[in-house]
């Protein structure tokens, strides 16, 4: 593969950072609010499982926006659908600032999510690029770290936002952020696709996804990250209404707590990224589901025997979303392994496949809401058992055995 001259200058790092300024605009769009959503719930006059909806749908545009952009990515390069995409997002913000109720809200969430999940294929299909194997694992963990700021910034800004000036305000900023971004964008990133499809045909769209379907290798990698994904995103549908109304933290407490978590992510993904130089990354998947899934009963322990108290929720949430630092980059890097010419397919195909599952534990969470721990703790730790359970499905489909041997 031949790379174009402005790809070959941009070191890892370069790369890094201005992936992460566009991947991060997920995140944003996610915790910026959680702290203000028994706010938005009374203003608004709704339930809290129409809130929650909020954020259900918005996983479920983003996975239903990675399927169109897969495809367009490949057609037409990395950036032009990018752009497209940025500027959806830019649109969709501005109107959630200017929702009168909460199904306008809700159909907006699904609008600014169709077009913030360009970033999403944008960004793995670059890194497959570019790179494969370990580095490009290393690199997806560099960018967690990257990234990883905004979840432990955003919730804290967003409680004090909301204490300030409310929340439509929030959704103003992410805008202003959505905008800078397709700027940046622009200016920094370069054109990476090593050739393109001649044209859009739906028949080999179809055609490749069904290859896809059959690869099941990449089956079983992309539900490994996908329920350990969907576990994350329970915690964050359910954990507002927890620990705010339940436990009675404050907006402002509960963005650093969820800060605090977030940092326990970065952590594990810097660990992972350290570990890749001498453990392949399927070795490490293999551990980290294991330890996720051991979390998730801890906690079902905790919300069952009411035990501990707010300090043993928060010591098994920062466990839990700490150990899913080692799995979403390993789990996608080994997905996207041997992807080639279709890594913009398999991107979105990949990303669709989390979000659809994110949006379903969501959803769950909210259904389940009976003002206990159990419904979030429970949806946790199935989520984590069946990464578990797609790991293992995956170890035992891989031509090599799990060994600690060469990192790939």
């Amino acid at each position: 593969m031949t790379l174009s001259p402005p790809a070959t200058r941009r070191s890892p790092g370069f790369l890094a950072l201005i992936l992460g300024a566009l991947t991060a605009l997920g995140p944003l769009s996610i915790d910026m609010y959680l702290p203000s959503l028994p706010a938005l719930q009374r203003e608004l006059g709704t339930t809290a499982s129409a809130v929650q909806l909020t954020l259900a749908v918005y996983f479920a545009g983003l996975g239903l926006g990675q399927l169109a952009y897969g495809p367009l990515t490949d057609r037409f390069g990395r950036k032009r659908p990018l752009y497209a995409g940025l500027a959806l997002y830019v649109l969709a913000s501005i109107g959630c600032a200017l929702a009168p109720d909460v199904q306008s809200l809700i159909a907006l969430r699904f609008l600014q999510a169709a077009g913030g999940a360009a970033g999403q294929v944008v960004t793995r299909a670059v890194v497959r690029d570019l790179y494969g194997g370990a580095a490009a694992a290393r690199l997806l963990s560099l960018l967690m770290l990257v990234m990883g700021a905004a979840p432990i910034l955003a919730p804290t800004l967003g409680g004090w936002l909301l204490l300030v000036a409310g929340w439509r305000v929030i959704f103003a900023l992410l805008a202003a952020l959505g905008l800078g971004c397709l700027a940046l964008m622009a200016a920094a990133l370069p054109e990476t696709a090593p050739r393109r499809t001649p044209r859009l045909d739906l028949r080999a769209i179809g055609a490749g996804l069904r290859e896809l379907a059959r690869d099941n290798g990449f089956v079983a990698y992309t539900l490994t990250g996908a329920f350990g994904q969907a576990g994350m995103f329970a915690y964050i549908s359910g954990s507002p209404f927890v620990l705010i109304e339940l436990f009675h933290v404050s907006p402002q407490h509960y963005g650093w707590i969820f800060g605090a978590n977030a940092f326990g992510l970065i952590a594990g993904a810097q660990v992972n990224h350290r570990l890749l130089g001498r453990r392949s990354p399927a070795w490490l998947l293999a551990r980290a589901t294991g330890a996720t899934t051991a979390v998730g009963a801890a906690l079902v322990a905790v919300a069952v025997s009411g035990s501990g108290g707010l300090a043993a929720v928060v010591a098994s949430l920062f466990a839990f979303i700490a150990s899913l630092g080692f799995i979403g980059s390993n789990a996608t890097a080994l997905a996207m392994e041997g992807q080639g010419a279709r890594a913009g397919l398999a991107s979105a195909a990949l990303g669709a496949t989390q979000f659809a599952i994110a949006a379903g534990a969501s959803s769950l969470v909210g259904l389940l809401n009976d003002g206990t721990l159990r419904p979030m703790a429970g949806v946790m730790a199935a989520c984590a058992a069946a990464s578990w359970a797609a790991g293992a499905a995956a170890r035992r489909l891989s031509a090599a055995p799990v060994s600690e041997g060469s990192p790939g």
